[in-house]
């Protein structure tokens, strides 16, 4: 049976698009990665709040982007921002594959932000930013690079022909946007309490919960990066294609190898850290590496890669170190990962091109490369950091940008949240949340009666010997005893905040 050229077209149509959607899926499951990774580097009275951060992040983004962001970006328009598809009126079913592919882009760029600002950012704080985001400012980026008539992707004609901005996978159009939001944010909501010490001039380092939690987060995350730089190829079905596809997996992989191995070396030296060797300094090593290879995994020989790494590494460590130096808190590293490598590997790309690269080459044309891609670098820092600044100083001047004192002390899990990520009583030890939370519900007297549906089973008001088994905890019943003296029954019943107290300082359960 004879195949028409339009049924080949069709089928190469939805091979394309089945391989957006494929890896569209997997960079979604980043989005997971993100989540422990950063839920790992917080306190663990912050899990909840960043992790549900997290979640919002893809469905935050899921509203935006499609009522507004995908427009911006990919819609028709002129040089600096697309205006039609709002909301994916009027756009062609083929499009939808592409749609969904950028989409979980833009949700990457907002979520780096909330690293940065964990365990001190309002909620609704999160919601503005988030939004915005990925709404408008992430979108107008896309328009210039990648939507096929931005002014960075256009580029201009010179004698040597036609040069432009060359950002494969977002280096720059993802995570400098990301990283130089991130930053914003952090400088302007300030330090969390007690991480920097002014007269002293010491740095205390606050750590996280939970290596496990990160390390799996981490893993994630560069699984991810392959789906992120591979899939950015966009198509499957054109000749080259696949070792295009492959070439990007390889170079990000490399890349990634080569940073991780020398941030660790470069913490073990001191020169940047405490002589140790680091697993989560190595972890955002290998994640700065792959975020360095995003600009131009595609058009890099390996060793090329290789050295692509290695400057990442140095990279990561310089930004991380200038952050504390510059007091500005970022609890992730999230500005040293994404805007430290996503800067070095927007410049790589003029250096590294296998086809015209300064240290291949050294000719006019690599020059202008190198011109263009300077001029997109400081472009997108302009917009993003321009807009950030008067995104985050509104949130601020309005008041709704950071968490009172009181609630960052004790956590934002269970005051913002009422779902701690490790509540007391499911280790059996959380008999006294379990007092305060019958306090504020206004069941304690109920409880303290003999109410139905307590755990009375055994007991009767009449039985004097029941009486024991109750909030001096001789026994597992909840009756207490009218007219049995009991001073600790007593301290409870006059003042149950007194008696929780009590409790607390003489460490023994209810």
């Amino acid at each position: 049976m004879e195949v028409t050229h339009a049924e080949l077209d069709e089928l190469k149509q939805n091979l394309d698009q089945f391989f957006l959607i494929v890896n569209g899926m997997l960079v979604f499951l980043m989005q997971c990665g993100f989540a422990f990774l950063e839920a790992g580097s917080v306190r663990s009275k912050n899990s909840t709040n960043i992790l549900i951060k997290n979640l919002l992040d893809s469905f935050v983004a899921g509203v935006a982007y499609w009522v507004f962001g995908f427009a911006f970006a990919f819609g028709p328009g002129n040089k600096f921002i697309g205006y039609e598809y709002f909301a994916s009126a009027h756009m062609p079913d083929v499009q939808f594959a592409t749609f969904f592919f950028q989409y979980v882009f833009a949700a990457t760029a907002a979520t780096i932000v909330s690293g940065a600002l964990a365990e001190r950012c309002e909620f609704v704080a999160y919601f503005v930013y988030s939004f915005l985001i990925t709404s408008f400012i992430y979108p107008v980026v896309t328009h210039w690079v990648w939507s096929g008539e931005g002014w960075l992707s256009g580029g201009m004609e010179y004698d040597v022909g036609k040069v432009a901005y060359k950002d494969f996978a977002g280096s720059g159009v993802v995570h400098v946007v990301g990283g130089t939001a991130a930053f914003m944010g952090a400088l302007i909501i300030g330090p969390r309490i007690g991480r920097f010490h002014s007269e002293s001039n010491t740095t205390l380092d606050i750590r996280g919960h939970s290596v496990p939690f990160a390390a799996m987060g981490g893993f994630i995350l560069l699984f991810g990066f392959l789906a992120f730089n591979g899939g950015s190829e966009l198509s499957i079905s054109n000749p080259g294609n696949g070792a295009n596809v492959a070439l990007s997996v390889v170079n990000t992989i490399i890349s990634g190898s080569v940073s991780a191995f020398f941030t660790m070396l470069l913490q073990k030296t001191g020169l940047f850290g405490n002589q140790r060797w680091s697993l989560l300094t190595t972890l955002n090593g290998a994640l700065t590496g792959m975020v360095a290879a995003c600009a131009g995994c595609n058009v890099y020989y390996p060793w090329g890669a290789a050295i692509l790494g290695f400057v990442a590494a140095i990279c990561y460590k310089i930004t991380s170190w200038l952050m504390v130096k510059m007091k500005v808190d970022d609890p992730l590293d999230a500005v040293a990962v994404h805007f430290g490598g996503g800067t070095w590997g927007v410049i790589a790309v003029a250096f590294l091109n296998k086809d015209n690269g300064i240290l291949l080459k050294w000719d006019q044309e690599s020059g202008l490369q190198l011109a263009w891609q300077l001029a997109g670098f400081v472009a997108i820092v302009l917009w993003t950091g321009f807009l950030s600044l008067l995104m985050f100083g509104i949130l601020r001047l309005a008041g709704i940008l950071r968490v009172s004192e009181d609630m960052e002390r004790k956590g934002l899990d269970i005051p913002k949240h009422g779902e701690p990520a490790y509540p007391l009583e499911s280790y059996g030890h959380g008999h006294i949340e379990k007092v305060l939370r019958m306090v504020e519900s206004g069941q304690l007297q109920y409880y303290m009666q003999g109410s139905a549906g307590n755990d009375n089973a055994g007991y009767t008001q009449n039985n004097g010997e029941a009486a024991n088994n109750t909030v001096n905890g001789s026994g597992g019943g909840n009756v207490v005893q009218p007219g049995y003296e009991n001073p600790e029954v007593e301290m409870l019943q006059q003042n149950p905040n007194d008696y929780v107290h009590h409790r607390e300082v003489e460490n023994t359960p209810l």
